[in-house]
């Protein structure tokens, strides 16, 4: 884990141990304030919002389950992780659109990672990279080709006013 690695079983191994801490509560997922306003937003108009993550299925229901928001599990329509395919691989984002029974060019993923960025492009999602504190630094090209978002605010829908 500390080199960061993606695999499926180490994974799955640090969301088990997580379960422990966050039942505990020794520890919560942390939130930004801006997230689950704009989430409550989104699903008001309709949109359905989904998790694809590194971290296991697992891992990531008890980070929302067990967050500083409390439990908001229920503003997602459902959760992917590796299983689906590496998220730096475009046949990964052409499944979960599949799964979910969605043309891939009706799908934003957001995220902070070019690499991923790259491969749901190649696979015709609309992608906007999150700036966030504690994220890895972008590149000038990448800061120049990206939509770039330091806040879910920004991809608020013009009102109908």
């Amino acid at each position: 884990m500390s080199l960061d690695r993606k695999t499926t079983a180490l994974k799955q191994l640090q969301g088990h141990m997580w379960r422990a801490a966050y039942a505990t509560g020794l520890v919560k997922g942390e939130i930004f304030e801006d997230v689950v306003p704009a989430i409550r937003k989104w699903r008001e108009a309709g949109m359905k919002v989904y998790i694809y993550s590194s971290g296991s299925v697992e891992a990531q229901k008890l980070l929302f389950g067990y967050s500083t928001e409390g439990d908001i599990l229920e503003l997602f329509d459902g959760h992917f992780d590796t299983k689906i395919g590496p998220k730096v691989e475009s046949e990964s984002y052409r499944r979960i659109a599949a799964s979910i029974g969605c043309a891939t060019n009706n799908i934003l993923f957001l995220t902070d990672v070019p690499r991923e960025a790259n491969a749901a492009e190649e696979a015709d999602t609309h992608v906007a990279v999150v700036i966030r504190p504690g994220n890895a630094g972008l590149t000038d090209d990448e800061k120049s080709y990206y939509s770039l978002i330091s806040s879910f605010t920004e991809l608020f829908l013009p009102s109908s006013t």
